[in-house]
């Protein structure tokens, strides 16, 4: 043989299937075999090992595991790194998602941690000390992330993982299912007291922005989010029937909201004096067809207002807030904010207790007299 090897073959048989164990000796007296295994419809697999037994139990295994479908998965995994999945994931999966750039950033924070590493061995503890990284702030920017931030990071890379499983079949299974999400805390209910209320829409009232106003009001009397408002186009909007269809909104379905009273009056005030070059409700100062920033405006409004610890968001807290206190069920609450559960609308359930109150005591006074 060349290289001074010797090799005798030797024949393991395991019921229909054959695998073959090849010898060698070298001239100095080293030993080893070399296992193929060959099934019918499979491609061959090969090992060496210094030991028989090895070499045969190696056999067994792979034999076992080709049968069951399991062995070319984990020469996939063996195959690809992280960075390989993130890389396929994010040009075949994030362009057609609604927040694919933030997704984006993210998988590139876990591509630069781990993205070197084969995904056969990424172990939900690697992930898990990772997490944990991120959370204390030893990788990243040097601050601690909150652990609404961190649930995030950690869906990206699951949803990353779930497609390497279903459909790339690079994996066998996702090892995101053995590791932990941090809990979050309880969402934050943060809504404007009557008098509070009055100062900020006076201060947005007399904004050097024109639009604050409007937008204020309008968040505040529906519940939309900021983004839903200021994307809105004037064909999105019905004046005559007073209704808006937000189009682009978080949960990437379509919605309907209710426009009456003050709100209705501002949007009809405005639609006198639109601009025509543009369709939007809202446009930019220097770009027309892109929303007006009004950042500094808001953040203004709320200090002549001295209003403090409040966010644009919290609009839609108070509108949700009113709506509780006014008797409106956790359900109509829901179909007005766009949640799909109530689980989002427990938040406001202690603020209609009056409400569920006084259903209690007319279900009692109707059938107990």
């Amino acid at each position: 043989m060349a290289d001074g090897i010797i090799a005798k073959s030797l024949l393991l048989s395991h019921g229909a299937h054959m695998a073959s164990i090849e010898k060698r000796e070298t001239q100095d007296g080293k030993t080893s075999y070399r296992v193929k295994v060959r099934l019918k419809g499979y491609p061959t697999q090969s090992e060496t090992f210094e030991r028989l037994t090895d070499a045969k139990k190696w056999a067994q295994q792979t034999e076992s595991a080709i049968r069951e479908g399991r062995h070319f998965k984990t020469v996939e995994a063996k195959r690809h790194t992280l960075a390989e999945l993130i890389d396929r994931y994010t040009r075949d999966v994030l362009p057609g998602k609604k927040d694919g750039a933030h997704q984006a950033a993210q998988l590139a924070w876990w591509r630069e941690q781990i993205g070197a590493y084969t995904l056969a061995d990424i172990t939900p503890a690697l992930i898990v000390e990772h997490r944990d990284k991120l959370a204390a702030g030893e990788t990243y920017r040097k601050t601690q992330r909150s652990p609404a931030t961190v649930v995030r990071y950690m869906a990206a890379l699951s949803h990353a993982f779930t497609i390497g499983v279903k459909e790339y079949q690079w994996l066998d299974d996702t090892p995101m299912r053995k590791v932990t999400k941090p809990k979050e805390p309880k969402g934050r209910v943060r809504f404007l007291s009557d008098d509070e209320r009055a100062r900020l829409m006076t201060a947005c009232k007399e904004s050097t922005s024109p639009l604050l106003y409007t937008v204020a009001v309008l968040a505040l009397s529906t519940g939309a989010r900021q983004g839903e408002v200021l994307g809105l186009t004037w064909d999105d909007i019905d004046l005559n029937r007073g209704r808006a269809i937000l189009r682009d909104t978080k949960n990437g379905d379509t919605r309907a909201i209710h426009l009456s009273g003050h709100c209705l009056e501002l949007l009809k005030e405005l639609s006198k004096v639109r601009r025509i070059d543009t369709a939007l409700l809202f446009p930019g100062n220097r770009h027309k067809h892109k929303p007006i920033d009004l950042r500094a405006h808001w953040e203004k409004a709320l200090q002549a207002a001295k209003i403090e610890d409040f966010h644009f968001h919290d609009l839609r807290h108070s509108a949700a807030s009113y709506l509780a206190m006014n008797g409106a069920t956790l359900s109509e609450i829901a179909e007005v904010l766009g949640h799909k559960t109530l689980a989002m609308v427990k938040r406001y359930s202690h603020l209609s207790d009056a409400h569920v109150s006084g259903v209690v005591e007319r279900m009692n006074q109707k059938i107990f007299g």
